[in-house]
């Protein structure tokens, strides 16, 4: 035979085990939305991202003190007409893949010295939306 304190541990321990997984699944989601980086692949949080770290010198539409960034992705570097691109950047050659606006983003300085952006993103989740907005902008983003 049980103890009384066995028998009232039984309803909790069934509790528990009912309920345990649906806790920790909530205390997981919970956990994710507490993190300082995002989803990787949410175009919206990178679009805010976007508009916070880089609008202030870029726009999707039209060249401000930085070329403008719709089709960016897949885009030659240094590509946009009417804009007057530094020579560094120019030397840069190739396109614009995510892999290379990962780098960029990461350290424009350290990827072509003498550029005229200075802007270093650390948060990797934060490169990776940002990117996946500029994918979402684009005409055709290589994978």
């Amino acid at each position: 035979m049980s103890s009384p304190e066995e028998s009232r541990a039984a309803p909790r321990l069934i509790a528990l085990a009912r309920f345990g997984p649906v806790l920790a699944m909530g205390l997981l989601v919970l956990g994710a939305a507490a993190r300082p980086g995002i989803a990787a692949d949410d175009a919206a949080a990178g679009e805010m991202l976007y508009d916070a770290k880089c609008g202030g010198c870029h726009s999707v539409e039209r060249n401000r003190i930085g070329p403008l960034h719709r089709g960016v992705v897949g885009r030659p570097v240094a590509s946009v007409p009417g804009y007057s691109y530094s020579p560094a950047l120019k030397r840069l050659g190739g396109r614009w893949t995510p892999a290379r606006l990962d780098r960029w983003l990461s350290g424009t300085q350290k990827m072509a010295p003498g550029s005229k952006m200075y802007l270093e993103i650390d948060d990797p989740a934060q490169r990776r939306a940002i990117i996946s907005y500029l994918g979402s902008v684009s005409k055709a983003s290589p994978r």
